[in-house]
């Protein structure tokens, strides 16, 4: 298997477990009925799932397993655009499939389950989802969340840097994300992960989810820009 194919089949697991371990604390903690999985449940959930794999397919494919950090490396010029299809279509068929099996396991609950009403731990808003926001808090949200994130991932992948931690400090910082944003929109700053339960779950998921596929993605080449203009990019030591 050529170099090429084995990063693209990385992004699709990575994407996958992301997606079946973050939503799957969602919809199967509240499908049990169990109040230990809430927001700080997921938040971990979410959280320690990139950290996981940022150790686990890090070494193979730099575990961006989200489409919005693709293109922040591409604006950032840390990644050909060429090679960045093939990371976000392999994103997306991940997203796609770990929603898959977290529908097959949630059938599988011999009280049953509705799709419909328990979900897929989908992102959305307006009334009746979560808080309750708007469309104008929505895009905000999610822009500044990603904005954040992809900063924070682009200074702690930083080919000048040699920060062992990396995966730990970015899975920290999806973590805490969740604990501001999570009532309004669920929290994606991933197009990948909006996309995947939205298939499934359909409906106002489904025609909501634009906003999850172009939001984050212009929040996360903004941050790429922010990195190629020289704006948040480290200065060099005294000498060098």
């Amino acid at each position: 298997m050529n170099s090429t194919t084995k990063r693209y089949l990385a992004e699709a697991f990575g994407t996958a477990v992301l997606v079946l371990v973050g939503c799957g604390a969602a919809a199967i903690g509240a499908a049990d009925g169990r109040t230990l999985v809430d927001v700080i449940g997921i938040a971990f959930a979410f959280g320690l799932a990139v950290t996981a794999m940022a150790y686990g397919i890090g070494p193979i494919s730099g575990c961006h397993i989200n489409p919005a950090v693709t293109v922040a490396m591409v604006t950032s010029g840390r990644m050909s655009g060429s090679d960045a299809i093939g990371y976000i279509v392999s994103q997306f068929v991940g997203g796609v499939i770990g929603a898959g099996l977290l529908v097959l396991i949630l059938k599988g609950r011999i009280a049953g389950y509705d799709l419909a009403a328990g979900g897929l731990g989908q992102n959305g808003w307006g009334q009746g989802y979560l808080g309750g926001y708007g469309l104008g808090a929505a895009l905000l949200v999610e822009f500044l969340a990603t904005l954040i994130f992809a900063i924070v991932i682009l200074s702690a992948t930083n080919p000048t840097t040699t920060l062992e931690v990396a995966g730990l400090i970015i899975g920290l910082t999806l973590f805490a994300l969740h604990f501001p944003f999570i009532n309004v929109t669920g929290l994606s700053v991933n197009p990948a992960r909006s996309l995947g339960p939205a298939v499934f779950v359909g409906g106002t998921a489904l025609a909501q989810v634009w906003l999850f596929l172009v939001v984050p993605t212009v929040a996360g080449a903004a941050a790429g820009w922010l990195f190629k203009s020289g704006l948040l990019t480290p200065e060099p030591p005294p000498g060098k």
